[in-house]
């Protein structure tokens, strides 16, 4: 937020819209299994000087019933607790109705379905609704009552590596403060657009960062609005440059929830399709999204040429080194829906000298599938590069149009392409780049080249 009434004018906003429906639908539970806590505006007033955690487990055996947890529950022979397996633990953040955050056995059932571990759901809905400076007062409190149910856990056997943190907006923090109780020992902690509001201008010791963990990775999504603009991991995932997400609304006048935390949930969505393990969403280090989509940042050296993939991979996939490299910034485009995943799409054009300023519209085609992307070419330059998002990969496109577009009269009449390029980064395999030379595109009659190429054979 660019100020404090500026921040307190959307979290007002949001107080008024956020409703259990911001997440997924869930299934109706039976009595035996436990659910995530409601509050009320007079519960939360009757109850707020006591700060109510409760935890939840999930396990494969239990993905569609939630048991209660806690630290009686480590005696019981029948607890489906198993200290050999790695424990994720969920913790979500700002619940401005006092609602449950409807998201978080989805979110489990997807951890389970690629992993086989505990699921320890944290519920602090007491603690975390209604008024958001109040609820940042509270977040420590709930990392350390956390903390306590950890150092129980490891004097059942639990290793502190063995713990993967994964908190939502707020929830990043409280994780990030449970890791600064444990001096960064905790496996690793993920947070999914951790909140900015509070916390931009802080210490780390008040923030996540990546002395909490041995590894820690964060995906933005909301960075303008309710998400953190500053890295806060070893790795930091800007999704489309971290603010504005396709296929959420730009306009007030669209729906509520489109507008307001669209683009913060995202993350979220983002993160579970990963665990689904479809297709890959990996990261390319740059220094600005500007950069980035100027194709100035094609490789992964900075990590001995892995990139980093959201999902679960150890170190999200980048090759063992040490130190680990900290607050790297990576970028990535998305497409509107799951899975999310788009092939990223260098596109280079070189033109002879031009007497006035022209506009080219190039579109990439793959069968019903297109990409469009404008390029506005001046009178002091030849050669111009930029990244598309397209939805299908190199070898599959099978055409590429340019059209002359712009004003009649003070554009050029005629642009001689030297050529035209694309390729596709990061491959897996050596792939030559698409090319197409000297040609002419005159205003009004596009230019059009068939690509014949078969998936697989290079």
């Amino acid at each position: 937020m660019s100020s404090g009434g500026g921040t307190v004018l959307l979290w007002v906003l949001l107080l008024l819209v956020w409703s259990p429906a911001e997440g997924l639908d869930e299934s109706h539970e039976d009595d035996e299994c436990a659910d995530l806590n409601n509050t009320t505006w007079t519960e939360y007033r009757q109850h707020r000087a006591k700060l109510q955690v409760q935890y939840l487990l999930l396990t494969r055996r239990t993905l569609d019933c939630a048991q209660k947890f806690n630290l009686e529950s480590l005696t019981k022979h029948n607890s489906d607790f198993n200290i050999s397996r790695p424990t994720k633990v969920i913790v979500h953040g700002y619940r401005a109705l006092g609602s449950k955050p409807s998201w978080v056995k989805e979110l489990g059932r997807a951890l389970l379905r690629a992993q086989d571990a505990n699921v320890v759901v944290v519920d602090w809905v007491y603690g975390a609704s209604f008024a958001y400076n109040l609820v940042v007062e509270n977040y420590k409190e709930v990392a350390l009552q956390i903390s306590v149910l950890i150092n129980q856990l490891q004097k059942h056997g639990c290793r502190l590596e063995s713990f993967h943190f994964i908190g939502v907006s707020l929830g990043a923090h409280v994780a990030g403060f449970v890791g600064t109780l444990f001096e960064g020992k905790i496996g690793r902690i993920t947070g999914l657009d951790p909140a900015g509001p509070m916390f931009k201008g802080a210490d780390t010791f008040d923030r996540l960062d990546p002395s909490d963990a041995q590894f820690v990775d964060a995906i933005h999504t909301d960075s303008d609005y309710f998400g953190i603009s500053i890295p806060v991991g070893h790795v930091d995932f800007f999704l489309n440059g971290g603010k504005d997400q396709t296929g959420c609304a730009r306009s007030r006048f669209a729906s509520m929830y489109g507008y307001v935390i669209c683009d913060h949930m995202r993350a979220l969505h983002v993160y579970m399709s990963a665990l689904n393990g479809s297709c890959p969403l990996v990261g390319i280090p740059c220094s600005t999204y500007e950069d980035f989509l100027k194709g100035t940042c094609v490789d992964c050296d900075v990590f001995k040429g892995t990139c980093p993939a959201i999902g679960l991979s150890k170190n999200s996939g980048i090759l063992d080194s040490s130190p680990i490299p900290q607050e790297q910034k990576v970028f990535l485009l998305t497409t509107s829906s799951p899975p999310f995943c788009a092939h990223h799409i260098l596109l280079q054009l070189e033109v002879s000298p031009l007497d006035k300023r022209a506009e080219v519209e190039v579109t990439l085609r793959t069968e019903n599938l297109g990409t469009e992307q404008r390029l506005r070419l001046q009178t002091d330059a030849t050669v111009y590069r930029t990244v598309l998002a397209h939805p299908a990969a190199l070898c599959e496109i099978s055409s590429i149009t340019l059209k002359n577009t712009g004003a009649w009269f003070s554009r050029q009449g005629q642009i001689h392409v030297r050529s035209v390029c694309v390729s596709e980064f990061p491959s897996v395999r050596t792939e030559d780049p698409l090319c197409v030379n000297n040609f002419i595109v005159r205003r009004g009659a596009p230019w059009s080249h068939d690509f014949v190429q078969v998936c697989g054979v290079f």
